[in-house]
């Protein structure tokens, strides 16, 4: 078996080896054009020799090393009253407790619901045509990517969250999740195994409908995507607005305070990363944007009025 990280097979059989600092070794010796991450990424797929098996242990490790060390400074914050000022809730703080609960349910989450479709996506990568090959795209070409992921994925991610609050779907399913009103870090991936793979289907899925219509994606591509979702997941969960985030630099960023106000008064603010479905469709949660609804009320009323005059 030879990966298909090369297109070429003699540079494939050639770089091979027993161990992967040899494999690494090799690579660097018969493809110094590639650049450092591109010479780890040809060596790890090289090593393994195994392309499904070498997807699979990199999704699962990449996510849980990713997920979890983001969650930590954020429990390491917690514990510090320093940072009370910038606590969105400040009389809100989780308990040892219930950090230790929710760090159980996502483990058994991650082992139980989200590791069986991240053992199998590389036979889907080689239907759909996602490369794993050496060079790596332009970065131009994966920001660009990346970019549009994100607006898909809030897309999806706010009419599949406003669904979730209606009915059924709230209290069977979504209910769990709005366990914590004052939301912490760990808790970006609590909730109902039928949430996690529905609202996970806006990080996967849309990376899989751009591939099924250009024919074209970098598995790498799809790597750096879904690292920087989980930081904005666990970041929007944090419970944390200072003064150097995101939201402050980029306006229509949401952001901790835009979720933090939705767990607080559970409804509203629906979207993942940015404010404007909220804001055009009037589903801004808290009470400026209370207010603000009512003050158009009274203009719209108003001006009804004066037409009947």
């Amino acid at each position: 078996m030879v990966s298909a990280v090369f297109n070429n097979s003699t540079i494939a059989e050639l770089v091979q080896a027993e161990s992967f600092t040899e494999t690494l070794h090799n690579v660097m010796k018969y493809q110094p054009q590639l650049n450092i991450m591109e010479q780890y990424w040809a060596s790890w797929y090289s090593y393994m020799n195994n392309d499904v098996l070498a997807t699979g242990l990199m999704f699962f490790l990449l996510h849980e090393i990713t997920y979890f060390a983001r969650c930590l400074p954020w429990f390491i914050i917690d514990q510090i009253p320093y940072f009370r000022r910038w606590k969105i809730q400040p009389t809100k703080i989780p308990s040892t407790k219930e950090q230790l609960y929710c760090l159980k349910s996502v483990l058994l989450s991650h082992f139980l619901v989200e590791a069986i479709p991240i053992w199998t996506f590389h036979p889907m990568c080689e239907k759909l045509g996602i490369s794993v090959e050496v060079p790596f795209p332009h970065w131009k070409t994966m920001c660009f990517e990346i970019a549009l992921f994100f607006v898909l994925e809030d897309m999806w991610h706010y009419w599949a969250h406003r669904l979730f609050h209606y009915g059924f779907f709230y209290k069977y399913i979504h209910k769990q999740h709005h366990r914590y009103a004052a939301p912490f870090g760990l808790s970006a991936e609590y909730a109902h195994p039928v949430e996690t793979m529905s609202l996970g289907f806006g990080t996967v899925g849309m990376p899989i409908l751009y591939v099924l219509y250009t024919g074209n994606l970098h598995l790498f591509t799809l790597c750096i995507w879904v690292v920087l979702r989980l930081f904005q997941a666990v970041d929007s969960h944090s419970g944390y607005d200072f003064p150097w985030s995101l939201n402050k630099f980029l306006p229509f960023w949401a952001g901790a305070e835009h979720h933090d106000l939705h767990h607080h008064y559970f409804i509203g603010n629906y979207a993942s990363s940015f404010r404007w479905w909220d804001y055009c469709l009037d589903t801004e949660a808290g009470p400026e944007a209370k207010l603000a609804r009512e003050e158009k009320m009274k203009l719209k009323a108003n001006k009804n009025a004066k037409k009947r005059v």
